[in-house]
């Protein structure tokens, strides 16, 4: 079991995110995992800063605990060449730590640059498929061209490669994206504790590490930090299906109108209570995730890492899988 931090780039500056993650090292963290945006999720956020110039300062300021992208998706704001290139680049400079997640994006983030984004699902997994190709082509080295149904590659080369290539996570929520992480990844993202997505990762041949975000949010009493959830993480109550598919903060603010703080209380671990935690990361553990990474929204940052080690580091990584119903 490996415990990761997920940084809010949503929700704090370029220079905050990285105090935090070197507070993250020191308060016992694997790893930090920070999502690839443009856009935050709602207006009150505040904050989109570039991922891979915050994670190149992290990759400089820490030495011990690991990067990662939560995700970057490879196939509209960017082309698969320059993951590849920022990707081996970012190996290099952290000395091997750094983990490239990639999916298959949402709308919110992938519409800015005016290449459209694609409505049908089928046509995003086909254009993902053909990004990791095109990684895994560059990063075997030499010059290199693909030519595919969504995506080309024209004699290019990255001269920068690790001598350890980043391990990629692919982000899935179903059969066809499972698939695809477990023949072109070498593990599994996902932001839902249902044991399917692991089941069919696994039955698809995947055996990489599986990545889970938890959520939760700390502050002194459980109503303070219910209302932090409330106001700045609604939407991740609305499932995969709306989040990817919304294009802006305005629609995401319309489409979360109506959530209670109940159901922030239903999904998150929140306030002070540990024991709350654990039931909450053991969903995901059962669900056969082994790399928990701890989605703060509370509004006290200082505050959580010192609670998580004080309160949560020994219990969270002695969570096994509960075969008792199996």
């Amino acid at each position: 079991m490996e415990i990761g931090y997920k940084l809010a780039a949503e929700a704090f500056g370029p220079a905050e995110l990285v105090r935090q993650a070197v507070l993250a090292e020191q308060a016992g963290f694997d790893f930090v995992e920070i999502s690839d945006h443009y856009h935050p999720w709602l207006d009150n956020q505040g904050h989109s800063p570039f991922a891979w110039t915050v994670l190149g300062s992290i990759a400089a300021r820490t030495s011990r605990i690991g990067l990662a992208t939560g995700v970057t998706c490879p196939t509209v704001r960017y082309h698969p060449a320059v993951i590849a290139q920022a990707a081996a680049t970012l190996a290099l400079l952290s000395d091997g730590r750094f983990v490239l997640g990639v999916g298959s994006g949402e709308r919110l983030n992938e519409h800015v640059v005016g290449a459209g984004f694609p409505d049908a699902v089928s046509t995003r997994h086909e254009t993902l498929r053909e990004a990791l190709e095109i990684i895994r082509l560059l990063w075997s080295g030499g010059y290199r061209s693909y030519e595919g149904k969504h995506l080309r590659l024209e004699d290019a080369r990255v001269f920068d490669l690790p001598d350890e290539l980043p391990l990629i996570a692919v982000a899935a929520s179903g059969k066809v994206s499972t698939r695809i992480a477990a023949e072109l990844g070498d593990g599994l993202f996902a932001t839902e504790d249902k044991p399917e997505i692991v089941r069919s990762y696994r039955a698809a041949g995947g055996d990489g590490p599986c990545y889970a975000e938890v959520p939760m949010a700390w502050a002194p009493d459980e109503h303070t930090a219910a209302q932090a959830a409330l106001e700045t993480s609604r939407w991740a109550v609305t499932g995969w299906k709306v989040m990817s598919e919304l294009p802006n903060p305005v629609n995401f603010d319309a489409a979360t109108a109506t959530v209670r703080e109940q159901d922030i209380l239903e999904k998150f671990a929140c306030g002070p209570d540990p024991a709350r935690y654990t039931e909450v990361a053991q969903r995901f553990v059962d669900a056969g995730f082994d790399r928990l990474v701890m989605q703060n929204a509370g509004p006290d940052p200082d505050g959580f890492m010192e609670f998580y080690s004080r309160h949560l580091d020994e219990n969270l990584r002695r969570l096994r899988p509960d075969t008792s119903h199996a």
